[in-house]
């Protein structure tokens, strides 16, 4: 965990690939712990076809049937079945917008929001004005398991925002 802080968390993304795959994990972190989720990453990445969502998304019956199988990923079907239909959706982003990059990061200014003055995890909160646009507009576009709480993880672990509190080298200087 304290690798994963110090070298990814917060770090801003832009990359489409990872962009999508930060979605999935978060949304099968859902009533999970983020350590549960991190440690299955990578098979998660074997699971998934490394993440390519044109594989992801022509995924039929026997692929649910292989995932819901697999121990080395959160074995839930409503998690499951939601990953491939929010890589169908991606792909429809991908199409309008012309990356999800762009799309993403639209509900930050195309920034990463610094929120200085956290002195204590408590201080950090579970949403924001922010995260609730983006899961509003994600659900109108057909994704599932992104309510605002996990848009919120989501924008903490790819940079969108900074909540990093004070004692923290990676905390936003005032």
């Amino acid at each position: 965990m304290m690798r994963y802080h110090d070298e990814e968390w917060g770090v801003p993304v832009h990359d489409d690939r990872r962009l999508y795959e930060m979605l999935v994990l978060e949304g099968a972190q859902a009533g999970l712990s983020w350590q549960t989720v991190l440690r299955k990453r990578e098979h998660y990445r074997r699971a998934f076809d490394g993440f390519d969502p044109a594989v992801v998304a022509a995924y039929g019956e026997a692929d649910r049937r292989r995932l819901l199988a697999d121990p080395g990923i959160v074995r839930n079907r409503l998690k499951i079945d939601a990953a491939i239909t929010n890589t169908r959706c991606v792909l429809e982003v991908q199409r309008q917008q012309g990356s999800l990059d762009r799309y993403l990061w639209q509900f930050t200014g195309h920034k990463t929001l610094r929120r200085g003055g956290l002195r204590t995890l408590a201080d950090i909160p579970a949403l924001t004005a922010e995260s609730e646009a983006m899961s509003r507009d994600l659900r109108r576009r057909g994704f599932r398991f992104v309510g605002p709480t996990i848009c919120y993880a989501f924008m903490q672990a790819v940079g969108m925002v900074n909540d990093h509190v004070a004692p923290c080298f990676k905390a936003p200087k005032r």
